[in-house]
């Protein structure tokens, strides 16, 4: 069994997302970029979250020359899994249908949205006959 993946605070999760749809190594200066329009971080700011990322595990740092290139340790697939998971267990006592009741009266998802997931509940039953 692997370990569980810890919970990301929302600006780390930012980074994460960039370096996720890059899908390959990046720069710090691509991350601060794609990052200009939500965080108005200084290059010594974001350096210090990437060094927290790579600690806690989440992302490989490469030396290239005079620079570091950063890469995904963890999949978005299994993080998103993991907290997903996490999510379930913690605010709804394991109960989909809880979560999915509580989406809709939020207004969070629509009878469309049902819809889609009803198909969707059809099609992994059919996969798993």
């Amino acid at each position: 069994m692997e370990p569980k993946l810890k919970r990301l605070p929302d600006a780390e999760l930012e980074i994460m997302l960039v370096i996720w749809r890059a899908d390959q190594s990046v720069s710090s200066s691509y991350i601060l970029e794609q990052l200009r329009d939500k965080r108005k971080w200084s290059l010594p700011t974001l350096m210090t979250v990437l060094a927290r990322l790579t600690e806690k595990g989440f992302l490989y740092c490469e030396k290239e020359g005079r620079n570091n290139r950063y890469r995904a340790a963890v999949s978005e697939k299994d993080y998103k899994e993991s907290e997903g998971k996490s999510t379930l267990m913690k605010l709804f006592g394991n109960s989909v249908q809880d979560m999915v009741l509580s989406l809709y009266n939020g207004k969070a998802i629509t009878k469309n949205d049902l819809i889609e997931l009803r198909k969707l509940i059809d099609k992994v039953e059919k996969e798993g006959s």
